[in-house]
């Protein structure tokens, strides 16, 4: 199964339920009002959009999420690589290295990622 899309705002939100899961909805509307200022009913109207399209699941005023974190970073990994480098690693990484500079430790824990990829 594709990972859903989940939009900018989206993101912020479920950032809030991956920090506190499970999660009351009541509580999480009153989060996402703290946090990102939001109005109870925009709060529930995302939260009824995100379990349409699979992301988490509210039954009896518990919500817990259905896509990780982790699980939705590599997914938009994955189609900037594809969109923007034609899928071309090796050019998403030549592009992301060429505008910063990166420490010993940084490239040390990247080529030990790489020899992991190959065993």
């Amino acid at each position: 199964m594709d990972t859903p899309k989940i939009f900018e705002s989206e993101y912020r939100f479920c950032d809030i339920l991956w920090e506190n899961e499970p999660i009351s909805s009541g509580a999480l509307v009153r989060l996402a009002g703290e946090r990102l200022g939001w109005k109870p009913t925009t709060a529930y109207t995302v939260m009824k959009r995100l379990a349409e399209r699979g992301v988490l699941v509210n039954e009896k005023s518990s919500v817990r999420s259905l896509v990780g974190r982790d699980e939705v970073r590599r997914a938009e990994i994955d189609e900037l690589v594809e969109k923007r480098f034609g899928g071309s690693v090796p050019a998403f990484m030549a592009a992301f290295a060429g505008s910063r500079r990166l420490s010993e430790a940084e490239l040390e824990e990247l080529r030990r990622l790489i020899e992991s990829m190959r065993e």
